[in-house]
């Protein structure tokens, strides 16, 4: 039991390391860049009046989606291919199982882009309905929505998502060795779509989704909250008939727009069972 103490320990300072010196650079990059070409000028992202509360979810997040992935990956090759013993497992976790882990991985990492990318679009769509929303509002809930923004999701929202996803993938055989670098390419892009920029891309709008892209989906449902789902190509929207951006127009309110969501990181975490 100490061992697997230690194990997870090691595990989140590791992760922390790496988080780290990604958010000081991402800080600086998109200050920079807000500074110059701001989609909605005021206040610098810092100066938020919730920025407590996405700081919390910054560090936590990544904490809380590395140990249940692994954990969740643990029990998938013990309980679908019988992979046991502490050797074992490592050498799954390093080089994943089945026909996939045979292809170069750069293709393996571009096939988990892709079929990420559209499972998550369908996924996305699902919790923006029904029972799922009360988790999903909270993602949604910034009025002022910037690059720090981009990691406020819910626990449940994170499982039965990114996570859900990730796992599903790995587990077909992808092996996890692509996340070295999907890992950090995905929470790039995630910011820059987040961020407080006037970039369209002109006409690779269609190719790849952009702060503009993903702010109209930030808009309040009554406006575009209900389009615009792919987090990295708008193509899953355009063919799905979801996709929004008017010319000429970008968006200027943002948050949802029915019941109010607690504004401090514990409040937003207990708030979708008091609903």
């Amino acid at each position: 039991m100490e061992g697997l103490l230690l194990e997870v320990l090691t595990m989140m300072g590791d992760t922390l390391l790496h988080v780290v010196p990604i958010t000081l650079v991402l800080a600086l990059v998109f200050t920079v860049l807000g500074h110059y070409w701001a989609c909605n000028p005021g206040e610098p992202w810092w100066r938020k009046t919730d920025v407590i509360t996405d700081v919390c979810y910054w560090f936590f997040v990544p904490l809380f989606a590395r140990v249940l992935r692994i954990g969740l990956l643990v029990v998938g090759a013990s309980v679908l291919f019988d992979v046991k013993g502490p050797d074992a497992l490592i050498a799954f976790y390093d080089n994943g199982h089945g026909p996939l882990t045979r292809l170069p991985l750069a293709v393996q990492g571009v096939l988990f882009i892709v079929v990420a990318d559209f499972l998550l679009y369908w996924n996305h769509r699902l919790f923006h309905g029904g029972a799922f929303w009360k988790y999903h509002a909270i993602h949604h809930s910034p009025e002022e929505v910037d690059w720090i923004s981009a990691a406020r999701f819910h626990p449940v929202n994170l499982v039965v998502g990114t996570i859900a996803v990730d796992v599903i993938l790995l587990m077909a055989g992808i092996s996890p060795n692509v996340m070295i670098w999907v890992g950090p390419l995905t929470t790039f892009h995630s910011a820059f779509v987040h961020a407080n920029l006037n970039w369209t891309l002109g006409p690779l709008r269609y190719v790849i989704a952009t702060p503009v892209f993903h702010r109209w989906h930030h808009t309040p449902t009554s406006v575009g909250g209900n389009t615009n789902f792919a987090g990295s190509f708008p193509l899953w929207d355009v063919m799905f008939g979801t996709f929004r951006m008017p010319a000429g127009e970008l968006p200027q309110a943002y948050g949802v727009d029915d019941d109010p969501v607690p504004a401090d990181f514990g409040g937003q975490l207990v708030h979708p069972f008091l609903r």
